[in-house]
């Protein structure tokens, strides 16, 4: 080994810490620097903040990753909380900060920039907490135009903290799901859940924006932790349709996403599915643990779609002795009859179902409640009654020709088909041709459900799709089941009102459509408005209207419905999900229209309201 040489140092001037004294009586020389006199710095200067509120989201992402704690966020009493925002905005230290530009760099809008500002001259501490707009720190000083802060640090490519591109799902191709109804989408294998959870910055957002509020930033930390255990027990605090969701939820919380803003937002859908995929149902009961004090009071639920299940397992969970009436002979409600297998299995459905049923809960199928039990009679059962029927009747637009037998609606006829391919019911009819009027999901679901069979039985797809909206970002369908319906072969018209079901020898030879020049008026309300004088013809052998459905409330004694208040054919309800007859509560779809999610949120409203009106009334 080559030795180092050593440097010597010179040694210390004995008299040296006496020459310092003569500093003692020299008067010190002070650089004066004139507060409103601006220095331009260096053009990458880290100097004082500036923040676009217009940008803004108040994610709080910043203030996470300072190193110092120099930022928090602070609630601004003139911002309302809405959608994809939250009301606060940040307020940083300058005592603390040390000027590092994590926040900058991190943030999920780009609304956070540094300045060239480096000059601040006050004997007030408190003038160095400052909430930064886009004015800037000295904007009142008159070193610069107002509101034009000379930028100095911005995030470039080379200090981007985020993953802005989302780890892509594997799904079926066109060509082979076509052929079958096999579910889409394959899930996220170990290595891509927990680097897609590792994209989410938690801040929250997406918690406000979910309808039933889901703990959703802790069970996506879970999977990067690859504790999926603990992800069960923070998906049961809230879901007990974790199956379900992750397969067809709306997830709008994706729409609210921080790091949607710039990029493509977390997949959290998916990240919910891996969880309860990974973990076999015989392990739910160990993991969760749900151990209640049996109450000795009852609740009655008729119709075992999302918000009755919801409440039922809610419920359960509280101690109440819980029965669902069910008048198919499967539970599940539209997850089970209206969604098509390719988006959600009978399998999933079931393991969701199963653990509720585990808990104690009794479901009673093939039990129509006026045909095979009374209103009144479940009314005597229970101490409380939960509506939750959904919407069960289809709706029609009324034109000529829609009293044909081969003009069928949407939910019987995807019914027929589910039945059909659990062996549980007759094929349904098959058409060459066939016109679906509706831009909804379920027009997406009922149009690739009906070129599937037709694939099977003639070897290609002649379906065609025609809605009053004016374009597919107006559509009220997914963009995602838009996409994969044009895939799968589905011609998508959007703009076209019906005027005629045309009808030649008993048989239909198509449909005429008029052009949609608008949807809604001035105030937002439905009112469609069209250009007679263009018009077009489609050929088809049958036609299917998937326009929207309605609530059956047949079931109800009049003395019962009288006494409810209804808002555009749905029932009204407190917070707590009661209608104005106490002991009566209802969701789903007759409170808030069809959404799973929703009907979710109901339910778990409601179980807290039956709770405090039972313990009031005890």
């Amino acid at each position: 080994m080559r030795k180092m040489a050593v440097q010597k140092l010179p040694e210390k001037d004995f008299f040296a810490p006496l020459k310092a004294w003569k500093f003692l009586v020299r008067k010190p020389v002070t650089i004066e620097v004139p507060n409103k006199i601006r220095r331009e710095a260096s053009e990458r200067y880290r100097g004082f903040h500036v923040n676009d509120w217009g940008k803004c989201i108040g994610c709080g992402t910043c203030a996470k990753i300072c190193p110092t704690d120099a930022i928090t966020m602070v609630e601004v009493p003139d911002l309302t909380q809405e959608d994809g925002k939250l009301p606060q905005r940040p307020v940083i230290d300058y005592g603390r900060c040390s000027f590092c530009a994590l926040c900058v760099d991190i943030c999920t809008t780009g609304s956070l920039k540094m300045t060239r500002e480096y000059i601040h001259i006050s004997e007030d501490p408190e003038d160095f907490i400052f909430m930064p707009t886009d004015k800037g720190l000295n904007a009142k000083k008159g070193l610069y135009e107002f509101g034009k802060a000379p930028l100095g640090w911005v995030r470039d490519e080379n200090s981007e903290l985020l993953d802005l591109e989302r780890i892509e799902m594997p799904v079926e191709p066109p060509e082979v799901r076509i052929k079958s109804f096999i579910e889409i989408v394959k899930g996220y294998s170990r290595e891509q859940a927990m680097q897609e959870a590792a994209r989410c910055v938690e801040c929250g957002v997406c918690t406000y924006t979910c309808p039933e509020h889901m703990d959703i930033p802790q069970y996506i930390k879970s999977v990067y932790e690859d504790n999926l255990e603990e992800g069960l027990r923070w998906l049961y605090r809230t879901n007990p349709l974790s199956m379900v969701c992750g397969r067809v939820c709306t997830h709008r919380c994706e729409t609210a996403c921080s790091v949607g803003v710039r990029g493509e937002p977390v997949a959290i859908q998916w990240l919910k599915r891996y969880i309860v995929d990974s973990i076999p149902l015989e392990r739910y009961g160990e993991i969760l643990d749900i151990k209640p004090e049996r109450k000795g009071k009852s609740v009655g639920i008729i119709g075992s779609g999302p918000a009755g299940l919801a409440a039922a397992y809610f419920l359960a969970t509280m101690g109440y002795d819980v029965t669902i009436y069910e008048s198919e002979s499967k539970p599940g409600g539209v997850m089970r009859y209206g969604i098509p297998k390719y988006r959600l299995p009978d399998e999933a459905l079931d393991k969701d179902i199963a653990f509720i049923e585990a808990l104690g809960v009794k479901i009673l199928l093939n039990t129509r409640v006026v045909q095979d039990v009374s209103f009144e009679d479940v009314r005597k059962r229970h101490d409380v009654v939960f509506l939750a029927t959904g919407f069960g009747l289809g709706r029609s637009t009324g034109v000529p020709g829609t009293d044909h037998p081969d003009v069928k609606q949407a939910l019987p006829l995807l019914k027929m088909i589910r039945d059909y391919l659990r062996g549980d019911g007759p094929k349904p009819p098959v058409p060459e041709r066939l016109v679906v009027i509706g831009g909804g999901n379920v027009a997406m679901d009922i149009s690739r459900s009906m070129a599937r069979l037709q694939f099977m039985e003639y070897g290609r797809v002649n379906v065609q799709v025609l809605s009053l909206e004016g374009c597919f970002e107006d559509m009220p369908a997914d963009m995602e089941e838009i996409e994969e319906a044009l895939e799968e072969g589905i011609v998508i018209n959007p703009g076209w009102g019906p005027m005629e079901v045309v009808i030649e020898n008993d048989r239909i030879k198509g449909v005429k459509f008029k052009k949609c020049v608008s949807v809604f008026d001035g105030e937002g309300r439905f009112n469609p408005q069209f250009d007679e004088k263009e018009q077009i013809f489609v050929e088809a052998d049958m036609v299917v209207e998937a326009i929207g459905q309605a609530p059956d409330y047949s079931y109800l004694p009049e003395e019962i419905r009288s006494k409810l208040e209804f808002f555009r054919g749905r029932i009204k309800t407190n917070e707590y999900n009661q209608t104005s007859v106490e002991w009566l509560f209802a969701g789903g779809d007759i409170v808030h229209g069809p959404d799973i999610i929703h009907g979710i949120a109901d339910g778990y409203a409601a179980a807290k309201g039956i709770d405090m009106y039972l313990r009031k009334e005890k």
